[in-house]
């Protein structure tokens, strides 16, 4: 099983970005620990990060291509006004989950909207980086036939 993890703008600075809300993991330990839960889980993850929402929809579009299995997003800031992103992702035939280190609906009220809400399977938030973890083991058990 083939899983994209796509990570979204400014998620190249956790580990240095407000540790209040992202805690102190930088972005390779939490690749390293989805690494770690999908072997686990027989599944290969790949993961890739960009500030540049066009490269986000290009590697969308490649996923897509590719034909990964499910697809793990979360987009910072870019959840709360991409419509781009969100058009890229209706695109993809398989389970998207989206995903917050933080509970954006007990943040800033602008980051309580998601327009990815109807159409990823699901949204996980406010677990830190066990968000990501229990967004792979949802996307691998959505994947299964």
């Amino acid at each position: 099983m083939k899983i994209l993890m796509l990570h979204g703008i400014n998620h190249n600075m956790f580990g240095k970005r407000d540790p209040v809300q992202y805690g102190t993991v930088t972005l390779a330990e939490i690749d390293a620990r989805l690494q770690a839960l999908g072997s686990e889980l027989d599944a290969e993850i790949e993961s890739f990060q960009t500030n540049s929402e066009a490269a986000m929809c290009e590697r969308i579009h490649r996923g897509f291509a590719d034909g990964v299995d499910a697809v793990l997003i979360n987009a910072g800031a870019w959840t709360h006004y991409s419509y781009g992103i969100r058009d890229a992702l209706a695109i993809l035939t398989v389970p998207v989950v989206e995903l917050h280190m933080s509970n954006i609906h007990a943040r800033e009220p602008f980051r309580h909207h998601s327009v990815f809400a109807d159409i990823v399977r699901g949204q996980i938030c406010g677990f830190g980086i066990d968000s990501y973890l229990l967004a792979l083991r949802a996307a691998v058990s959505a994947a299964l036939p």
